[in-house]
């Protein structure tokens, strides 16, 4: 099962809290696109995050010919990034798909609040990465109150949630099914559909299937304290 994307948006906003995993699902959208045939342009607009950002898989996008706008001065030292002038390419037909990997809680998505109007008249959807094991985002009532931060911050809304529920290498198949009502619940309480909850593709053991409901990604972004499993 693939994440199904509204085909007539063509800019695709993923957002969510530090470590939920937008960064590799952006990743794994652009990617699918590319392999589909489709031109792709990647957007890094996570100016506050240092660590775990589309910017720092220039190479692996490249390789696939997708584009790559980030911030400027990412990936050097300074700690004072800000958006390039070629955003504004975003909303020409000739962009192709855009998929814009927002920065974590309301701060990392103040940048879009200068877009949104753009955004709006361009059509967008914007999907809510929510992840039950990363700290502050735990319970439903929270993870539902920080998109409320986002939207208010980004001065755009949602139109679904990804249940990337998952706990690094470590994660299982009781791991991913122990998040569904976390998941459900959150969808309840921002009145959002569940899009689809991801398994990463390491996590199942031979003989197990995937569960209704779940896409299989594959896990690009890790941690450097992690021992790749793969």
């Amino acid at each position: 099962m693939k994440l199904k994307l509204n085909p007539q948006k063509r800019i695709t906003v993923i957002c969510g809290h530090y470590g939920c995993g937008k960064t590799n699902l952006t990743l794994n959208l652009a990617l699918q696109a590319a392999a589909c045939g489709q031109k792709v342009t990647v957007v890094d607009m996570d100016i506050v995050n240092p660590y775990f950002r589309s910017s720092e898989y220039r190479k692996l996008l490249e390789e696939k010919e997708i584009r790559l706008i980030a911030p400027v001065f990412a990936g050097t030292n300074l700690d004072t990034p800000t958006l390039p002038p070629e955003i504004a390419s975003i909303f020409e037909p000739d962009a192709g798909a855009v998929f814009i990997d927002a920065g974590g809680d309301d701060a990392g998505v103040t940048a879009l609040g200068g877009l949104h109007r753009s955004l709006e008249e361009a059509g967008y959807d914007m999907i809510y990465v929510i992840n039950r094991y990363r700290a502050l985002s735990q319970t439903p009532e929270e993870a539902a109150g920080l998109l409320g931060e986002i939207e208010t911050a980004s001065r755009l809304k949602a139109a679904g949630i990804v249940n990337n529920s998952h706990l690094g290498v470590e994660t299982t198949l009781e791991t991913l099914l122990e998040a569904i009502p976390f998941a459900q619940k959150t969808a309840e309480l921002t009145k959002l559909p569940l899009l689809c909850s991801t398994a990463p593709d390491f996590s199942l053991q031979p003989g197990e299937q995937l569960p209704e409901g779940f896409c299989e990604i594959k896990r690009y972004v890790t941690f450097c304290w992690e021992t790749d499993s793969q």
